[in-house]
Formats: C-alpha cells, structure tokens, sequence
C-alpha cells in the first residue's frame, strides 16, 4: 500500500511507534480512517473493521519507521506473483484434457461396463446425447460427480479415505 503520506505525520523513532501502536486500540474508528487518508494518501475502502484498519495502518508505521523490504526481496515477491498468475491463467484458460472424437471411454460401475462415445460436440451413452461427461456420471450414478473423475481422465487432489471407492463398492 503505497502512495504520498505525510512525511511529518509518521513516527520518527522507536519510541514514538510504539507510543502510537499502543494508542491505535484507542483510537475511533473515524480517527483510524483519518490516520490511513494520512499515511496511506487515499480513503480507506468501506466496511473494513477496525481491526483491520489498525493492522494496516500498524503496518505502514512500522514500514516508515524501521523500513520495508530490501529491493531484492520486492523484485522476487514481484517475479512469484507474475508467475503464480500466469499459471492460473494457464491452468483456467485450458482443459486439462482434449478428447479427440470417436474416442470411446470405459468405466465400470456397480457390476457393469459402461461405454461412453466421445462426439464432436458432446457425448453419447446407450444412444441418448450429453453435453458433458459430468451429465453421463450423474445420469450413470444418480449423484453428482465430476464426469472427467469418474471416467478416470483426472485423479484426485487428495487421498479420499472413508469414502467409497469410485465403483460403488465399499
């Protein structure tokens, strides 16, 4: 949170922080939101709780006082949030897996064999046509499922112990 504070306004010393990070408990909340205008340069946004405020405004006292982050420390803070993003981007902009059509996928499910046709458009299982496979797993399970999970093509974030397995079995 950076902008043009009031250089005159922030503590210049130990003591005087914390002198001042003692008195924020004390302070209104009218009086919290004038302190942040006056570091911060800007309003603070609404609904904010005190709390809040106060560890905001604790913080960039502390940042004016003792100093922030080294150059380097802020240039690879930087460099992980650009590729944390992009790889969130990446992982939400494209599916996991691309089916080609006439591809047939197989599952067995309580006993039975199941065959789901892959379209160029959707699916097909025992001749009536799906949008998706997560329509083929609900209407195979009666529950809702992910349809790529169900048919295997993903596997779990975590172990799921206690619960059945993905047959229908115990």
């Amino acid at each position: 949170m950076s902008g043009t504070p009031d250089q005159s306004t922030r503590p210049r010393h130990g003591g005087q922080l914390a002198e001042e990070l003692r008195g924020l408990p004390q302070r209104t909340t009218r009086e919290l939101r004038e302190r942040w205008q006056t570091l911060i340069g800007t309003m603070p946004p609404g609904g904010l709780s005190r709390d809040l405020l106060m560890r905001v405004i604790a913080d960039q006292l502390q940042e004016a006082a003792l100093g922030g982050l080294p150059p380097a420390a802020k240039r690879k803070l930087a460099a992980l949030t650009r590729n944390a993003e992009s790889d969130a981007t990446e992982q939400a902009g494209s599916p996991m897996l691309r089916l080609k059509p006439g591809s047939k996928l197989m599952r067995a499910w309580r006993g039975k064999t199941h065959t789901v046709l892959v379209l160029d458009n959707g699916f097909e299982h025992q001749g009536k046509r799906y949008t998706s496979l997560t329509q083929v797993a609900s209407a195979l399970t009666g529950t809702h499922w992910s349809g790529p999970r169900f048919f295997g093509l993903v596997t779990p974030q975590q172990p799921t112990r206690g619960r059945k397995s993905g047959d229908g079995s115990e």
